[in-house]
């Protein structure tokens, strides 16, 4: 059915039943009429909005500042610094590091320094690579000084800027935007490292499918699920580049700088290594409460738990920072390439000056110990206001200089340095990069399996009370750190309930149960009417999929394709069955819901496991329920929600996961297969660090020792048969070698992304122990 259509029915039908329609025994009549799915997004959107909102004032029970010395302050914010390190994905050991000139090819060769690409007055610039760790390499241009060097910077453009354009010797940059060469004029030498871009050239798989994605997003989605993060990833390049610096100049001072995307990383990369003496950052700093309406690249989980910029720029104090405000790059979405999608909405805008004000007086007065002393001395966060003007309009390199070489005064020229011979292929540069970082996560996601192994090896598979005692902390694990753990409800259920169908084996009701205020569950209940006085009878929990409704799968008027009324079908086999509302529908209305709760560790399913929570205790309280036998079974986003909740709340005593169950990581990262949701629009389906920590078989251990079942059709397109197969190995075997292989089966069935209910049903019926009598249809 046309998905405009089925709304409008849906939305007819249940306000064709009057306020006084009968409603459940023992519940308050549900009289409110509209679009509930809508309404609960509305709902968990509104929460959201005022958790960001208030998400600074719950930030210091996170910090333990010690003010009595600089040295004190420093040791005391190191588990801060420690904790952004992680969610920056700034985990991996670098190598050694070696600075290589990058030869230009020239026939005949040239007899000038190969790797020569512009002359100034005062300096020459220079192409260089450097490793990082497992062939990613940083790359970008070395500005050499004539004489001795008065400070090494690392200046970071905008990533939309070539280390060319930020030299001036290409490009239309203003001179007063040209940072690396201005540098460099005043005696700095000067390392310009390439960025990720924000175009979308690369942003696919050729042949198969390309996508608007920036890529920054396309490399964002593959490490975010890695525990990594582009951000991370270029700072890691900027710590490369620190070491070396730091190796052959130990006595040189070193100060960061950049301009917008540079910017951030600049700011961050000072923020997480104290070997800078000096940090700049043009065209970033700002309150940081609306993260989520930024672009998707810039999405840190958890972070502002803990940190927004000014809790970052107390990172690098006591060392001094200049800030400037001016013009931002201004981005208004993924790029608009013709049959192109995929792109995760997202913009970036110049704030008023007053906002950037009001964030650096709040760093100020942390550092300023709330007024009290002592104070923290030396620490000094400069503003510079250049308006609406270019970046490096107005005295910002004059403070930078300041505080980076006592009494070096700064000047400046329009002088661009001169090319000498053909430029560097700036594109085969950037490929290059590109690559580099992609390639990375394909390795970690080839490896996230031994990776898995390692994280898991505290785990006691001895006994089956060694594993329920040991496996508690995973537990534990998954729903604080991958799931993000919400209060349990705070408002109690205050049932409401509405009879909507009376069919000839059941009758159907709406049901509203409040979590929160202004959050609520919502489904539909069917009741089989044969229920004898004091029999309580099992329950199955059906579950829809992305962008479903109850009434897809439990309205006997409605066929859908994908779930055949198969809530319906067993509430005909004499099953109490409940169709809940998850929140996982109206598109980018739900998925902006998850932009708004990864910054503040939350997702969706923060939400639908307490939702789910306030169920399964609902129903185990109504007379013909039984609430030993609550079982869970559901479909696609519904078969995502099954792999999840049952392994967070034990009131679930089986699971189902239909045309979900998968080799969960490959799908998310891969970049060679057709299927991967590296490819998609749904952006919402990486969750940090889940590659490291837990697949679909390592949750199905936590759904252990309760039976589990998979249901997967041969020409479901989710996946491939021998994906499911290979990670469902490891189901299987856990239960096997843990002597209950009897309580986990997987159907294969000749059919598409669907409800098939032959084996499912039976598994129900084993498991429940419920009779099938052969009075449904």
């Amino acid at each position: 059915m046309n998905k405009v259509l089925r709304i409008f029915f849906i939305l007819i039908f249940t306000n064709h039943f009057s306020y006084a329609a009968e409603p459940l025994p023992g519940t308050q009549p549900l009289q409110l009429q509209g679009d509930y799915a809508a309404m609960m997004v509305e709902g968990i959107d509104a929460y959201l909005m005022r958790e960001n909102e208030n998400a600074a004032a719950g930030r210091e029970q996170y910090w333990k500042r010690d003010f009595s010395s600089p040295e004190n302050y420093a040791k005391s914010i190191e588990p801060n610094r420690e904790r952004l390190r992680k969610i920056l994905g700034i985990v991996d050991s670098r190598d050694p590091v070696a600075m290589q000139f990058t030869a230009k090819a020239s026939f005949p060769p040239d007899s000038r320094h190969p790797a020569l690409i512009a002359q100034g007055e005062s300096y020459a610039v220079y192409a260089v690579r450097w490793n990082v760790f497992r062939g990613v390499e940083g790359e970008g241009l070395l500005l050499e000084p004539a004489g001795e060097a008065a400070a090494n910077v690392i200046a970071l453009p905008d990533c939309d800027w070539t280390p060319e354009m930020f030299i001036g010797v290409s490009g239309d940059l203003s001179p007063a935007s040209q940072f690396a060469r201005r540098l460099a004029e005043n005696g700095c030498r000067v390392l310009v490292p390439v960025l990720i871009n924000r175009r979308d050239d690369y942003s696919g798989l050729p042949g198969v499918r390309m996508t608007n994605q920036p890529h920054r997003e396309f490399l964002w989605r593959a490490a975010y699920e890695m525990g990594r993060h582009i951000i991370g990833y270029e700072i890691q390049k900027v710590l490369a580049a620190v070491d070396w610096f730091e190796r052959q100049y130990a006595d040189i001072p070193l100060g960061v700088i950049g301009y917008g995307e540079g910017g951030l990383i600049a700011f961050y990369s000072a923020a997480v290594d104290a070997r800078f003496k000096a940090a700049a950052v043009s065209g970033y700093f700002q309150p940081r409460e609306k993260l989520w309406s930024e672009p998707i690249y810039r999405n840190v989980w958890s972070l502002l738990q803990e940190f927004g910029d000014a809790e970052i720029a107390g990172l690098i104090a006591p060392r001094p920072m200049a800030i400037e405000a001016c013009r931002m790059p201004e981005i208004d979405g993924p790029p608009q390439t013709p049959k192109r999608s995929g792109g995760a909405p997202g913009i970036i805008s110049t704030p008023p000056f007053s906002e950037v004000e009001r964030e650096v007086e709040r760093a100020r007065a942390l550092l300023a110990n709330a007024g009290q002393t002592p104070a923290l001395p030396g620490a000094s966060i400069t503003l510079v206001h250049s308006q609406d003007a270019a970046p490096g309009a107005g005295q910002f390199f004059a403070y930078f200089m300041k505080d980076l070489v006592e009494g070096k005064n700064f000047v400046s020229t329009e002088n661009r340095p001169t090319l000498v011979g053909e430029p560097m292929v700036a594109e085969e540069r950037f490929k290059r990069q590109f690559d580099g970082i992609l390639e990375d996560t394909q390795w970690l996601m080839r490896e996230s399996e031994f990776t898995r192994k390692k994280f898991w090896s505290r785990a006691d598979v001895s006994s089956l009370e060694g594993w329920k005692k040991s496996s508690e902390e995973y537990r534990e694990y998954f729903w604080d750190e991958i799931i993000g753990r919400l209060p349990a409800a705070t408002v109690p259920t205050n049932p409401h309930t509405r009879l909507i169908y009376d069919e000839p084996l059941y009758k159907g009701y709406q049901v509203m149960l409040d979590v929160y205020p202004g959050v609520f569950a919502y489904g539909i209940l069917l009741v089989p009417k044969d229920i004898l006085p004091g029999e309580r009878r099992p329950v199955v929990v059906c579950q829809h999929g992305l962008e479903g409704r109850p009434e897809d799968l439990a309205d006997p008027r409605i066929d859908h394709p994908a779930y055949h009324a198969y809530a319906c079908r067993l509430a005909e086999r004499g099953f109490v069955v409940f169709a809940p509302q998850n929140p996982y529908i109206g598109e980018d209305r739900f998925r902006v819901l998850l932009r708004k709760g990864q910054p503040i560790k939350k997702t969706l399913y923060s939400f639908i496991v307490r939702q789910h929570e306030s169920i399964v205790q609902w129903l185990g309280e109504q007379p013909f329920a039984d609430p030993q036998r609550i079982a869970f079974y559901g479909l696609s986003y519904g078969g995502k929600t099954a792999m999840r909740i049952p392994a967070l709340l034990d009131g679930y005593c089986i699971s189902i996961c239909s045309a979900d169950y998968n080799e969960w990581i490959w799908k998310n990262v891969s970049a060679r297969h057709s299927f991967s949701y590296l490819f998609t629009g749904e952006y919402d389906m990486a969750e940090f660090d889940l590659g490291n920590t837990y697949n679909y078989a390592e949750m199905s251990w936590l759904i252990f020792p309760r039976p589990f079942m998979v249901e997967r059709g041969h020409d479901d397109g989710v996946s491939i048969d021998e994906w499911v197969a290979y990670e469902y190995a490891r189901t299987r075997r856990f239960y096997d070698k843990m002597g209950l292989g009897d309580r986990t089966e997987i159907e294969f069935f000749n059919g598409p992304h669907t409800i098939h209910g032959v084996g499912t049903f039976a598994f129900l019926h084993r498991w429940l122990n419920w009779p099938f009598a052969g009075n449904a249809k």
